[in-house]
């Protein structure tokens, strides 16, 4: 117990002080762990749906592009707070998340991807055409920052802690549900719907639930992404960002709090490492994918696999 408190410690102070050697050396280097930041809340809020629910999803980015927009909307038209607006982001975000979840509920593997899909591209068609309310394909820039007690955040080391205190936040919830009953319920409805409901759990209840979390998240990701960048396009929410999400998530382990943050920093980094074979650097990293799928399926850091009880597992 004590080892364990002393490496949080130290995982917790190297954290706090990153961003301040960082930008000695690079000031772009800050802007990559503040992307890693929301990549870990988008891979996190998709296992949820793809790991713990089992549900294949292939339009995750949706639900990171409604966050962002409602969030710059309510900002630039509305004059509201970024705290205000990033709950409020969240929660129509998670409200898009149960409309979809709702009619797919019978849906499973390739054709729950399909739809998915479908509903990530409908929505980002929206914000190319809806042209009065979003601005089309010109985007939405003069998004403003973030202000606490009148001071108005400028710098990439204040948006670093900002993120990192939502980051933090994501993981302690997200790891506290996965962990709690309704985890527990998740998983055995992934593994075997008809065991889950002999004893008394209902999945449609439990996918429902697992959509509108994972969707909650990803607004919250999409919403600082927003006043971060000051400029959002519907460009930045396209089919290979979800595709990238969910590619986070297997690389990094399914049904794993830990796999989904190695997978999210994994992924941020290793592109970035690549620059300079500009050229190839998307091929090698298909490559690595593969050989990465072949050789250790599970991920990174993998669910640990164990004969479950599924009897023991009630709720309703």
């Amino acid at each position: 117990m004590k080892n364990k408190r002393f490496f949080s410690f130290l995982i917790a102070l190297f954290l706090l002080t990153l961003p301040l050697w960082l930008v000695q050396i690079n000031d772009y280097f800050v802007h990559i762990v503040i992307m890693i930041g929301v990549y870990v809340m988008l891979t996190l809020s998709l296992n949820i749906i793809v790991g713990y629910a089992g549900q294949f999803a292939l339009g995750h980015a949706a639900f990171y592009g409604i966050g962002a927009y409602v969030s710059a909307l309510l900002m630039i038209r509305l004059h509201l707070s970024f705290w205000l607006v990033l709950l409020i982001s969240a929660i129509v975000t998670a409200f898009f998340g149960l409309l979809l979840g709702t009619p797919v509920m019978r849906l499973k593997g390739d054709y729950l991807g399909i739809v998915t899909l479908g509903f990530g591209e409908i929505v980002r068609l929206i914000f190319v055409n809806w042209v009065d309310v979003t601005n089309g394909p010109m985007g939405v820039p003069g998004i403003p920052s973030p202000e606490i007690f009148g001071y108005t955040f400028s710098s990439k080391i204040e948006f670093y802690y900002l993120v990192l205190i939502l980051t933090a936040f994501s993981i302690f919830v997200i790891n506290r549900l996965v962990h709690s009953g309704i985890g527990l319920n998740l998983l055995t409805i992934r593994e075997d719907e008809i065991a889950a409901e002999s004893v008394g759990i209902r999945p449609t209840k439990y996918k429902l639930l697992a959509f509108t979390i994972g969707a909650f998240f990803a607004g919250i990701a999409g919403s600082f992404w927003a006043t971060y960048i000051s400029f959002i396009s519907p460009e930045t929410f396209q089919y290979l960002e979800s595709v990238t999400i969910l590619a986070m998530v297997v690389l990094g382990g399914m049904a794993s709090v830990p796999g989904s943050i190695l997978g999210a920093v994994i992924l941020t980094i290793t592109p970035e490492v690549l620059r300079f074979v500009s050229d190839y650097r998307m091929m090698f990293l298909g490559v690595g994918i593969v050989l990465m799928m072949s050789y250790k399926p599970s991920g990174f850091w993998g669910e640990n696999k164990r004969k479950r009880n599924f009897y023991g597992i009630t709720g309703r």
